[in-house]
């Protein structure tokens, strides 16, 4: 295929071709495609994780997004909110577990204001080692709005009080016509990219990830990637980038899961395309072990989080769980050297 013989010579791939990837039926020439270009970012035979924990420190949430099945409105009984105190216990035992990183991801609570977020951030700083990857750009933009401050004053403000880098969380895919039927009360995709934009410019690292197999075609996904190698041309600020799939289980939106072989091929195709993204992160969490251990072959060099706990893809009742060793044995029965890293893809130690 004459695409591939571009990506052997190193050559960047245009949109056109990227799709053309991921409608193509080899499978298994598109993951030694993106195997290839993996070992010429990463050489060696390395694949790392990071041992954190999500912190979901409150499920009520204005948006209303049509594919979660976490969130609950305000007054709803079944929502709740984590007290600082709360949020300091959780972090004390994934410190007992080794975690070295904590990310903080919440709905969009009305009943909350800025001295909770400051509390949080500083009362982790002062008690903890830790680094806080918390805050994805919807929670940003809500915060800006809420509390009168510009995207930059905001980020700033957070990072004074301890907010050391943000994930990439509420992309969603970043083509608004897909964002109006999936997430109509969600941000659009220009203020996800401003958000990040800022965040780079004030030296915060981010990651991007995308949602990928519910309403949108192979051009939506395409667009998406294109929108993140435009602003890391610009920054260099995305750490990782992690795609994942929908999961429809009591989601309003509903609809089909998608299949292991889309998967495999659309993050292939994330490893060939975004050429200027150092890190691609499989999603066992969606994917279960033994898909997320075959895409370290397909372009992935990180299995993600230990994930001490996760709320959100769990309560569409999908709930996968790895233990530290049992991500370490998938990862050299893959072929492959272990080792646990930190949010900078910095390695800790090595198995």
């Amino acid at each position: 295929m004459e695409i591939l013989n571009k990506v052997y010579k190193s050559q960047r791939i245009t949109e056109d071709e990227a799709i053309a990837l991921l409608e193509q039926k080899d499978l298994i020439g598109l993951g030694q495609a993106a195997n290839y270009v993996r070992q010429k970012k990463i050489p060696g035979n390395l694949a790392t994780f990071v041992i954190d924990r999500n912190i979901n420190y409150t499920n009520i949430c204005t948006t209303k997004c049509k594919f979660c099945a976490f969130f609950r409105p305000e007054g709803d009984p079944e929502g709740y909110t984590l007290s600082v105190e709360e949020v300091i216990d959780k972090i004390s035992e994934a410190k007992a577990l080794d975690g070295t990183q904590i990310m903080l991801q919440g709905g969009l609570n009305p009943q909350l204001d800025l001295n909770y977020y400051l509390t949080i951030l500083k009362e982790i700083k002062k008690k903890f080692d830790i680094q806080i990857h918390s805050f994805s750009p919807p929670e940003i933009v809500y915060f800006s709005k809420q509390f009168g401050m510009s995207f930059s004053q905001t980020l700033q403000t957070l990072k004074e009080a301890g907010l050391d880098s943000i994930p990439g969380g509420g992309a969603e895919i970043l083509v608004d016509e897909v964002r109006k039927i999936i997430a109509p009360s969600k941000i659009p995709a220009k203020l996800w990219l401003e958000v990040m934009e800022e965040a780079h410019k004030l030296g915060m690292k981010s990651t991007a990830t995308m949602m990928f197999g519910s309403v949108e075609s192979y051009a939506d996904r395409v667009e998406h990637m294109k929108k993140i190698r435009g602003l890391q041309d610009k920054t260099g600020g995305f750490t990782a980038f992690i795609p994942w799939t929908y999961q429809s289980g009591h989601t309003e939106l509903g609809g089909e899961q998608t299949t292991a072989i889309d998967y495999l091929k659309t993050l292939a195709v994330s490893r060939i395309y975004l050429d200027n993204v150092p890190n691609i992160q499989a999603s066992w969490v969606t994917q279960g072990a033994k898909i997320g251990q075959l895409a370290l072959t397909f372009g992935a060099n990180d299995l993600g989080s230990m994930m001490i706990e996760e709320n959100v893809v769990a309560a569409t009742g999908v709930n996968y769980k790895l233990s530290k060793e049992e991500i370490v044995r998938i990862i050299k029965d893959a072929g492959f050297e272990a080792a646990q890293r930190t949010t900078m893809y910095e390695v800790i130690e090595r198995y």
